[in-house]
Protein backbone atom coordinates (compact mmCIF):
# COMPACT_ATOMS: atom_id res chain seq x y z
CA UNK A 1 0.00 0.00 0.00
CA UNK A 2 0.73 3.93 -0.62
CA UNK A 3 0.61 4.69 2.83
CA UNK A 4 4.28 2.65 3.66
CA UNK A 5 6.17 5.69 2.20
CA UNK A 6 7.63 8.30 3.32
CA UNK A 7 5.41 11.48 4.57
CA UNK A 8 5.64 14.45 2.40
CA UNK A 9 7.05 17.59 3.45
CA UNK A 10 3.88 19.62 3.06
CA UNK A 11 3.20 22.97 4.09
CA UNK A 12 0.94 23.84 7.29
CA UNK A 13 -2.31 23.69 6.04
CA UNK A 14 -1.99 20.58 3.68
CA UNK A 15 -2.39 16.97 4.30
CA UNK A 16 -1.84 13.70 2.54
CA UNK A 17 -5.21 11.33 1.80
CA UNK A 18 -6.48 8.12 -0.39
CA UNK A 19 -9.73 7.88 -2.24
CA UNK A 20 -10.23 4.46 -3.12
CA UNK A 21 -12.47 2.80 -5.96
CA UNK A 22 -11.82 5.84 -8.22
CA UNK A 23 -12.33 4.57 -11.60
CA UNK A 24 -10.43 1.50 -10.98
CA UNK A 25 -7.63 3.80 -9.00
CA UNK A 26 -6.56 4.47 -5.23
CA UNK A 27 -6.27 8.04 -5.87
CA UNK A 28 -3.37 10.04 -3.79
CA UNK A 29 -5.05 13.80 -3.02
CA UNK A 30 -3.45 16.72 -1.54
CA UNK A 31 -5.94 18.57 1.01
CA UNK A 32 -6.38 21.72 2.09
CA UNK A 33 -9.15 23.71 4.09
CA UNK A 34 -10.56 20.90 5.52
CA UNK A 35 -11.55 22.03 8.84
CA UNK A 36 -14.30 23.36 8.23
CA UNK A 37 -17.56 21.26 5.97
CA UNK A 38 -19.31 22.94 3.66
CA UNK A 39 -16.71 24.77 1.78
CA UNK A 40 -17.12 24.92 -2.22
CA UNK A 41 -14.42 23.26 -3.71
CA UNK A 42 -11.57 23.40 -5.67
CA UNK A 43 -9.92 20.90 -8.01
CA UNK A 44 -6.32 21.24 -9.21
CA UNK A 45 -4.65 18.91 -11.99
CA UNK A 46 -0.99 19.01 -12.26
CA UNK A 47 0.66 18.49 -15.62
CA UNK A 48 4.05 16.66 -16.35
CA UNK A 49 6.43 16.18 -14.75
CA UNK A 50 5.02 17.11 -11.85
CA UNK A 51 2.98 15.95 -8.92
CA UNK A 52 0.19 17.41 -7.12
CA UNK A 53 2.58 18.76 -4.69
CA UNK A 54 3.33 21.25 -7.53
CA UNK A 55 0.16 23.03 -5.96
CA UNK A 56 1.51 23.33 -2.55
CA UNK A 57 2.28 26.95 -2.34
CA UNK A 58 -1.49 28.18 -3.82
CA UNK A 59 -3.01 25.64 -2.11
CA UNK A 60 -3.02 27.09 1.41
CA UNK A 61 -4.04 30.66 0.20
CA UNK A 62 -7.15 29.52 -1.76
CA UNK A 63 -8.23 27.69 1.74
CA UNK A 64 -7.40 30.72 3.58
CA UNK A 65 -10.30 32.24 1.64
CA UNK A 66 -12.35 29.92 2.18
CA UNK A 67 -12.37 27.02 -0.36
CA UNK A 68 -12.20 22.95 -0.06
CA UNK A 69 -9.26 22.65 -2.25
CA UNK A 70 -7.80 18.67 -3.81
CA UNK A 71 -5.01 18.04 -5.57
CA UNK A 72 -4.90 14.76 -6.83
CA UNK A 73 -1.77 12.38 -8.51
CA UNK A 74 -2.78 12.37 -11.47
CA UNK A 75 -3.54 8.29 -13.32
CA UNK A 76 0.46 7.38 -13.88
CA UNK A 77 1.61 9.82 -11.21
CA UNK A 78 3.39 9.94 -7.61
CA UNK A 79 1.29 7.70 -5.35
CA UNK A 80 -1.65 7.40 -7.26
CA UNK A 81 -1.91 3.34 -7.88
CA UNK A 82 -4.09 1.08 -9.72
CA UNK A 83 -2.66 2.33 -13.27
CA UNK A 84 0.10 0.54 -15.45
CA UNK A 85 3.15 1.82 -16.97
CA UNK A 86 3.32 -1.37 -19.36
CA UNK A 87 4.58 0.15 -22.59
CA UNK A 88 2.42 -2.82 -24.25
CA UNK A 89 -0.01 -2.78 -22.02
CA UNK A 90 -3.50 -1.22 -22.37
CA UNK A 91 -3.32 2.38 -23.65
CA UNK A 92 -6.81 2.57 -22.73
CA UNK A 93 -7.22 3.72 -19.65
CA UNK A 94 -5.47 6.75 -20.33
CA UNK A 95 -7.83 8.61 -22.74
CA UNK A 96 -8.21 12.11 -22.26
CA UNK A 97 -12.17 11.39 -21.67
CA UNK A 98 -11.44 8.74 -18.93
CA UNK A 99 -8.96 11.57 -17.28
CA UNK A 100 -12.05 13.66 -16.37
CA UNK A 101 -13.69 10.37 -14.72
CA UNK A 102 -10.91 10.49 -12.94
CA UNK A 103 -11.30 13.67 -12.22
CA UNK A 104 -15.18 13.55 -11.51
CA UNK A 105 -14.64 10.34 -9.22
CA UNK A 106 -12.20 12.43 -7.26
CA UNK A 107 -14.71 15.06 -6.69
CA UNK A 108 -17.54 13.11 -5.74
CA UNK A 109 -15.45 10.85 -3.47
CA UNK A 110 -14.46 13.65 -1.30
CA UNK A 111 -18.36 14.38 -1.08
CA UNK A 112 -19.24 17.44 -3.54
CA UNK A 113 -22.02 17.15 -6.41
CA UNK A 114 -19.76 20.37 -7.89
CA UNK A 115 -16.75 22.23 -7.59
CA UNK A 116 -16.80 25.95 -7.92
CA UNK A 117 -13.84 25.81 -10.40
CA UNK A 118 -12.10 22.83 -11.73
CA UNK A 119 -7.80 24.45 -12.35
CA UNK A 120 -5.74 22.88 -14.52
CA UNK A 121 -1.79 23.67 -15.32
CA UNK A 122 0.24 22.03 -18.05
CA UNK A 123 -1.49 18.59 -19.17
CA UNK A 124 -3.88 19.49 -16.04
CA UNK A 125 -4.89 22.17 -18.45
CA UNK A 126 -5.76 19.87 -21.06
CA UNK A 127 -7.83 17.66 -18.81
CA UNK A 128 -9.76 20.73 -17.27
CA UNK A 129 -11.14 22.17 -20.33
CA UNK A 130 -12.79 18.60 -20.92
CA UNK A 131 -14.13 18.48 -17.87
CA UNK A 132 -15.51 21.66 -18.25
CA UNK A 133 -17.15 21.04 -21.84
CA UNK A 134 -18.47 17.23 -20.86
CA UNK A 135 -19.74 18.21 -17.25
CA UNK A 136 -20.87 22.01 -17.01
CA UNK A 137 -23.29 21.33 -14.35
CA UNK A 138 -20.43 19.75 -12.06
CA UNK A 139 -17.36 21.71 -13.22
CA UNK A 140 -18.79 25.31 -12.92
CA UNK A 141 -15.65 27.18 -13.99
CA UNK A 142 -12.11 26.14 -15.47
CA UNK A 143 -8.80 28.05 -15.21
CA UNK A 144 -6.40 26.74 -17.56
CA UNK A 145 -2.74 27.60 -16.76
CA UNK A 146 -0.02 27.24 -19.31
CA UNK A 147 -1.65 25.50 -21.82
CA UNK A 148 -4.28 27.39 -23.83
CA UNK A 149 -7.34 25.19 -25.07
CA UNK A 150 -8.20 26.03 -28.61
CA UNK A 151 -11.53 23.92 -28.78
CA UNK A 152 -12.43 20.17 -29.38
CA UNK A 153 -11.49 18.96 -32.80
CA UNK A 154 -13.55 19.13 -35.80
CA UNK A 155 -14.79 16.26 -37.68
CA UNK A 156 -15.12 16.36 -41.29
CA UNK A 157 -17.91 18.51 -42.85
CA UNK A 158 -20.05 18.86 -46.05
CA UNK A 159 -17.56 15.79 -47.65
CA UNK A 160 -20.21 14.50 -49.77
CA UNK A 161 -20.35 17.61 -51.73
CA UNK A 162 -17.15 18.62 -51.31
CA UNK A 163 -14.87 15.43 -50.71
CA UNK A 164 -11.12 15.43 -51.01
CA UNK A 165 -8.64 13.65 -48.91
CA UNK A 166 -6.91 14.71 -46.16
CA UNK A 167 -3.53 15.45 -46.43
CA UNK A 168 -0.78 13.87 -43.98
CA UNK A 169 0.85 16.27 -41.99
CA UNK A 170 4.83 16.91 -43.17
CA UNK A 171 5.67 18.26 -40.11
CA UNK A 172 7.64 15.55 -38.67
CA UNK A 173 9.29 15.14 -42.09
CA UNK A 174 9.52 18.50 -42.42
CA UNK A 175 11.86 18.71 -39.01
CA UNK A 176 13.91 16.33 -39.98
CA UNK A 177 15.02 17.65 -43.02
CA UNK A 178 15.88 21.00 -41.49
CA UNK A 179 19.95 22.09 -41.74
CA UNK A 180 19.91 21.58 -37.99
CA UNK A 181 17.31 18.18 -38.20
CA UNK A 182 14.73 18.76 -35.27
CA UNK A 183 11.65 16.52 -34.22
CA UNK A 184 8.93 17.55 -31.84
CA UNK A 185 8.81 16.83 -27.93
CA UNK A 186 5.72 15.23 -27.78
CA UNK A 187 5.86 12.53 -30.62
CA UNK A 188 9.80 12.00 -28.87
CA UNK A 189 7.61 11.41 -25.18
CA UNK A 190 5.48 8.36 -27.37
CA UNK A 191 8.41 6.56 -27.86
CA UNK A 192 9.66 3.31 -26.54
CA UNK A 193 12.69 5.05 -25.09
CA UNK A 194 11.78 8.35 -23.51
CA UNK A 195 11.24 6.66 -20.05
CA UNK A 196 14.49 5.19 -20.12
CA UNK A 197 16.43 8.36 -21.14
CA UNK A 198 15.03 10.25 -18.42
CA UNK A 199 14.54 7.57 -15.24
CA UNK A 200 18.09 6.67 -16.10
CA UNK A 201 19.60 10.08 -17.30
CA UNK A 202 22.97 9.48 -17.56
CA UNK A 203 23.51 12.80 -14.77
CA UNK A 204 21.07 11.19 -12.26
CA UNK A 205 17.47 11.24 -12.20
CA UNK A 206 17.76 14.80 -9.80
CA UNK A 207 20.16 16.39 -11.84
CA UNK A 208 18.24 15.64 -15.14
CA UNK A 209 14.78 17.51 -13.12
CA UNK A 210 16.65 20.24 -12.09
CA UNK A 211 17.95 20.85 -15.61
CA UNK A 212 14.31 20.11 -17.07
CA UNK A 213 12.62 22.94 -14.61
CA UNK A 214 15.13 25.26 -15.02
CA UNK A 215 15.57 25.22 -18.34
CA UNK A 216 11.52 25.46 -18.94
CA UNK A 217 11.38 28.35 -16.09
CA UNK A 218 11.50 32.38 -16.17
CA UNK A 219 15.43 31.56 -14.75
CA UNK A 220 16.86 30.09 -18.31
CA UNK A 221 17.20 33.66 -19.84
CA UNK A 222 16.47 32.14 -23.50
CA UNK A 223 12.95 31.82 -22.68
CA UNK A 224 11.43 35.23 -24.64
CA UNK A 225 8.70 33.72 -26.28
CA UNK A 226 6.33 35.39 -29.09
CA UNK A 227 3.71 33.40 -31.53
CA UNK A 228 4.18 31.60 -33.76
CA UNK A 229 3.03 32.44 -37.55
CA UNK A 230 2.16 28.93 -38.32
CA UNK A 231 2.47 25.31 -37.95
CA UNK A 232 5.73 24.29 -40.44
CA UNK A 233 9.36 23.36 -39.51
CA UNK A 234 10.97 26.70 -39.70
CA UNK A 235 8.57 28.75 -37.12
CA UNK A 236 8.32 25.80 -34.93
CA UNK A 237 12.61 25.33 -35.05
CA UNK A 238 12.27 28.58 -33.06
CA UNK A 239 11.00 27.00 -30.09
CA UNK A 240 14.04 26.15 -27.69
CA UNK A 241 15.24 22.20 -28.00
CA UNK A 242 12.79 21.35 -24.72
CA UNK A 243 9.72 22.09 -26.94
CA UNK A 244 11.17 21.22 -30.65
CA UNK A 245 14.44 18.75 -29.44
CA UNK A 246 17.66 18.14 -32.17
CA UNK A 247 16.56 14.98 -33.54
CA UNK A 248 19.46 13.10 -32.24
CA UNK A 249 19.15 13.85 -28.85
CA UNK A 250 17.21 12.44 -25.35
CA UNK A 251 15.69 15.01 -23.21
CA UNK A 252 18.32 13.85 -20.87
CA UNK A 253 20.71 15.14 -23.05
CA UNK A 254 18.86 18.00 -24.37
CA UNK A 255 18.59 19.84 -20.55
CA UNK A 256 21.77 18.79 -19.59
CA UNK A 257 23.39 21.33 -22.24
CA UNK A 258 21.25 23.84 -19.78
CA UNK A 259 22.22 22.63 -16.39
CA UNK A 260 22.46 25.57 -13.74
CA UNK A 261 25.69 25.96 -12.00
CA UNK A 262 26.13 25.46 -7.81
CA UNK A 263 25.45 29.04 -7.29
CA UNK A 264 22.50 29.47 -9.08
CA UNK A 265 20.66 26.03 -7.62
CA UNK A 266 21.74 27.54 -4.29
CA UNK A 267 20.26 30.75 -4.81
CA UNK A 268 16.58 28.95 -6.73
CA UNK A 269 13.61 30.08 -3.90
CA UNK A 270 10.84 28.46 -6.10
CA UNK A 271 12.30 25.48 -6.21
CA UNK A 272 15.11 24.79 -3.27
CA UNK A 273 16.72 21.55 -3.72
CA UNK A 274 15.14 19.46 -0.61
CA UNK A 275 11.71 20.40 -2.66
CA UNK A 276 12.88 18.76 -5.69
CA UNK A 277 14.01 15.86 -3.98
CA UNK A 278 10.32 14.98 -3.62
CA UNK A 279 9.63 15.06 -7.24
CA UNK A 280 12.99 13.05 -7.52
CA UNK A 281 12.53 10.75 -5.04
CA UNK A 282 9.09 9.98 -6.21
CA UNK A 283 9.83 9.53 -10.36
CA UNK A 284 12.93 7.11 -8.76
CA UNK A 285 9.85 5.15 -7.50
CA UNK A 286 7.39 5.32 -9.92
CA UNK A 287 9.64 6.05 -13.44
CA UNK A 288 7.89 8.62 -15.83
CA UNK A 289 5.76 6.14 -18.39
CA UNK A 290 2.35 7.03 -16.11
CA UNK A 291 2.81 10.42 -17.43
CA UNK A 292 3.98 9.61 -21.12
CA UNK A 293 0.90 7.42 -21.72
CA UNK A 294 -1.37 10.80 -21.89
CA UNK A 295 1.03 11.91 -24.54
CA UNK A 296 0.89 8.44 -26.57
CA UNK A 297 -2.92 8.80 -26.31
CA UNK A 298 -2.49 12.02 -27.97
CA UNK A 299 -0.48 11.65 -30.82
CA UNK A 300 -1.50 8.09 -31.81
CA UNK A 301 -4.97 9.85 -32.36
CA UNK A 302 -6.11 7.53 -29.39
CA UNK A 303 -8.41 10.38 -28.07
CA UNK A 304 -9.88 11.65 -30.88
CA UNK A 305 -13.08 9.37 -31.53
CA UNK A 306 -14.46 10.53 -27.51
CA UNK A 307 -13.23 14.73 -28.55
CA UNK A 308 -15.01 14.85 -31.62
CA UNK A 309 -18.68 14.22 -30.12
CA UNK A 310 -17.85 17.49 -29.14
CA UNK A 311 -16.86 18.95 -32.04
CA UNK A 312 -18.36 22.68 -32.77
CA UNK A 313 -19.12 22.83 -28.74
CA UNK A 314 -17.13 25.81 -26.83
CA UNK A 315 -16.57 26.17 -22.67
CA UNK A 316 -19.44 28.01 -21.57
CA UNK A 317 -18.82 28.14 -17.89
CA UNK A 318 -16.59 31.18 -16.87
CA UNK A 319 -13.13 30.59 -17.67
CA UNK A 320 -9.69 32.39 -17.27
CA UNK A 321 -5.83 31.59 -18.58
CA UNK A 322 -2.75 32.39 -16.65
CA UNK A 323 0.69 31.70 -17.44
CA UNK A 324 4.18 32.87 -17.18
CA UNK A 325 5.58 36.37 -19.78
CA UNK A 326 8.42 33.91 -20.39
CA UNK A 327 6.30 30.49 -20.54
CA UNK A 328 6.82 29.55 -24.47
CA UNK A 329 3.77 26.77 -23.78
CA UNK A 330 1.31 29.68 -24.82
CA UNK A 331 2.48 29.68 -28.22
CA UNK A 332 3.83 26.27 -28.90
CA UNK A 333 0.71 25.12 -30.84
CA UNK A 334 0.32 28.04 -33.46
CA UNK A 335 -3.08 29.75 -32.73
CA UNK A 336 -4.11 28.17 -30.00
CA UNK A 337 -3.78 31.67 -27.72
CA UNK A 338 -6.03 33.48 -30.15
CA UNK A 339 -8.74 30.82 -30.46
CA UNK A 340 -8.92 29.92 -27.14
CA UNK A 341 -9.91 33.65 -26.70
CA UNK A 342 -12.08 34.01 -29.60
CA UNK A 343 -14.02 31.17 -30.44
CA UNK A 344 -13.30 28.11 -28.02
CA UNK A 345 -14.53 29.99 -24.72
CA UNK A 346 -17.29 31.87 -24.92
CA UNK A 347 -16.88 33.26 -21.22
CA UNK A 348 -13.43 34.34 -20.90
CA UNK A 349 -13.16 36.94 -17.59
CA UNK A 350 -9.32 37.00 -17.68
CA UNK A 351 -5.98 36.20 -19.82
CA UNK A 352 -2.78 37.05 -17.52
CA UNK A 353 0.77 36.47 -18.71
CA UNK A 354 2.55 37.28 -15.30
CA UNK A 355 6.44 38.44 -15.29
CA UNK A 356 9.29 36.71 -14.22
CA UNK A 357 7.54 33.30 -14.46
CA UNK A 358 8.05 30.69 -16.87
CA UNK A 359 6.43 27.41 -17.34
CA UNK A 360 6.38 26.58 -13.91
CA UNK A 361 4.05 29.45 -12.95
CA UNK A 362 2.19 28.06 -9.81
CA UNK A 363 5.30 27.66 -8.42
CA UNK A 364 7.64 30.32 -9.85
CA UNK A 365 5.17 33.36 -8.57
CA UNK A 366 2.54 31.32 -6.68
CA UNK A 367 1.59 34.43 -4.81
CA UNK A 368 0.00 36.24 -8.07
CA UNK A 369 -1.18 33.08 -8.94
CA UNK A 370 -3.26 32.59 -6.32
CA UNK A 371 -4.77 36.73 -6.52
CA UNK A 372 -5.58 35.93 -9.88
CA UNK A 373 -6.94 33.07 -8.99
CA UNK A 374 -9.40 34.08 -6.33
CA UNK A 375 -10.23 37.49 -8.24
CA UNK A 376 -11.61 35.33 -11.00
CA UNK A 377 -13.80 32.96 -8.59
CA UNK A 378 -15.04 36.16 -6.87
CA UNK A 379 -15.83 37.77 -10.65
CA UNK A 380 -16.73 33.88 -11.97
CA UNK A 381 -19.32 33.52 -9.00
CA UNK A 382 -20.48 37.53 -9.20
CA UNK A 383 -21.89 36.19 -12.80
Amino acid sequence: MPDRLADLPLPTGIRSRYAANVNGLTVHVLEAGYETPGRPCLLLLHGFPELAYSWRKVMPKLAAAGYHVIAPDQRGYGRTTGWSADYDGNLHPFRLMNLVRDALGVVFAFGHRSVAAVIGHDFGAVVAPWCALARPDVFRAVALMSAPFAGPPAIPFDTVNHPGDKADDPIHRDLAALPHPRKHYQWYYATRGANADMHGAPQGLHDFLRAYYHHKSADWAGNAPHPLRAWTAAELATLPTYYVMDRDRTMAETVAAEMPDARAIAANRWLPDDELRVYSGEYARTGFQGGLQWYRCGTSGENLPDLEIFSGRRIDVPSCFIAGRQDWGTYQRPGAFEAMQTTACSHMIGCHLIDGAGHWVQQEQPDEVARLLLDFLRRAQAT
